[in-house]
């Protein structure tokens, strides 16, 4: 029996996340827009005692919703749907700090700390999408460098806010009158290089102290962040090389800053196809593959590679000398996990689209629950990984099967909880509830 536990989060994506999913017999697309579809999933994903469901976000329109549910439900009104139907799965949504305002920001996780029992989790993102500056009056987005100069500062100021109430500060004292204790209540006065904020916060600490800090993003910039501020880091890997290169250098990274590794949690993305034997399980991959939008899949190869190809080429090889060099243009790290497939595969255009189609460069897995479970078992146990982002490839049914038939594999061998043994995310993920840094 082994003492350390895996930790899972269910990635909601409308409809799954193939790319085809809402084309396939086994999705309901009319119910994308129904909060009780979502709440029953949460309320599955709870039953199975997932550590949280994670729901992702960006402020602009997809260019490729012609042929794909890429639209976005706003994740606070979404999350706090969740919150009333479910009791202790923690509630994970991603917010800009490039597109938000820190005040806000910080209102709007304290708020959904409060309602839901302290469940709250940030999925801090810089925001790589360059459509979304015009959607704020702005000329042009942010490059790379200075999303992540503005995103430190960000978060500096949000933790400020959040602690800007003492735990003690709430007094409620009905006999003597006093409801809070003001001396307990610090304006942050944070003037720095692009953020000036007064505060205090107008609510009180939070359950949680502070929502769980939750980083996406592998480029340098990314780790460097993660390393000085994440708890749990969301992340993309093909092969179990490049994911125990990537835990490694994360965890010594957070050494470095002087935190605790094992207080940053890596976790993966995962996204199962499963049947009852291999073939079938391929076969239902390929059901999926069938469907994919060429037009679909080339808009994304461009956006990632800068490629333009047509649909004549296809089936020839991905012309690798071609490939722009991206920089600074948002896509770093996907940049290269692309291209290490290209490299390593050699595969033609259609089957490079094909690879991305299932959960645009996170892994995709197709076979037995057995296999699957081996999968996730040697990523946990081989220095990959602290658990997963399950990633369905289509909703409800990829999540069903995944929590029907691998779940109960990976409790039988010692790796998972059989039940909730606390009631906020802090607790699920084994991390402790911050004590208030003092202001000013």
């Amino acid at each position: 029996m082994s003492a350390r536990k895996l930790h899972l989060n269910l990635f909601v994506y409308p409809g799954g996340h193939h790319e085809a999913a809402w084309r396939h017999h086994g999705t309901d697309p009319d119910r994308l827009l129904d909060i009780a579809f979502y709440q029953d999933l949460a309320r599955r994903a709870e039953a199975a005692a997932f550590d949280a469901v994670f729901f992702a976000d960006g402020p602009s329109l997809a260019d490729n919703v012609r042929y794909a549910s890429r639209f976005r439900l706003e994740p606070f009104t979404w999350l706090s749907a969740i919150a009333a139907a479910t009791e202790r799965i923690g509630l994970i949504a991603t917010a800009s700090t490039t597109y938000t305002e820190p005040y806000n920001l910080a209102r709007l996780f304290s708020s959904l700390d409060h309602l839901s029992g302290g469940r709250a989790g940030w999925n801090i993102v810089t925001t790589g999408a360059p459509q979304a500056a015009a959607n704020f009056g702005l000329d042009e987005h942010p490059v790379h460098a200075e999303r992540y100069d503005r995103a430190s500062e960000f978060v500096e100021v949000v933790t400020k806010l959040w602690d800007s109430w003492e735990d003690e500060a709430l007094v409620v004292d009905q006999k003597t009158g006093v409801f809070a204790d003001t001396d307990r209540i610090h304006e942050i006065n944070h003037t720095g290089r692009r953020l000036r904020v007064r505060g205090p916060l107008n609510l009180p600490r939070s359950p949680q102290g502070r929502p769980v800090y939750v980083q996406a993003g592998s480029s340098e910039h990314g780790r460097s962040f993660a390393a000085a501020h994440a708890e749990a880091v969301f992340t993309a890997h093909q092969t179990l090389h490049s994911a125990q290169a990537f835990y490694a250098d994360l965890k010594a990274r957070a050494a470095a800053s002087g935190r605790d590794p094992e207080r940053v949690l890596v976790l993966p993305g995962i996204s199962p196809f499963i049947g009852s034997t291999e073939a079938e399980a391929r076969a239902l991959h390929k059901e999926f593959d069938d469907l994919t939008q060429p037009e679909y899949s080339l808009q994304l190869l461009q956006r990632l590679l800068g490629l333009e190809l047509s649909a004549d080429e296809l089936d020839g090889p991905v012309p690798r000398q071609l490939v722009e060099t991206r920089g600074e243009r948002g896509n770093g790290s996907r940049f290269r996990l692309v291209l290490d497939i290209i490299d390593r595969e050699q595969p033609t255009v259609r089957e490079l689209l094909h690879r991305l189609a299932g959960a645009r460069g996170h892994r995709v897995v197709a076979g037995t629950p057995e296999q699957v479970a081996d999968q996730v078992q040697e990523w946990f146990e081989q220095g990959a990984a602290d658990g997963f982002n399950i990633m369905p490839p289509w909703l409800t049914g990829g999540f069903d099967l995944f929590a029907d038939q691998v779940l109960p594999i990976l409790r039988q061998r010692g790796l998972f909880r059989d039940a909730y043994e606390g009631s906020t995310l802090r607790e699920h993920y084994g991390l402790p509830r911050p004590a208030a840094e003092p202001v000013g």
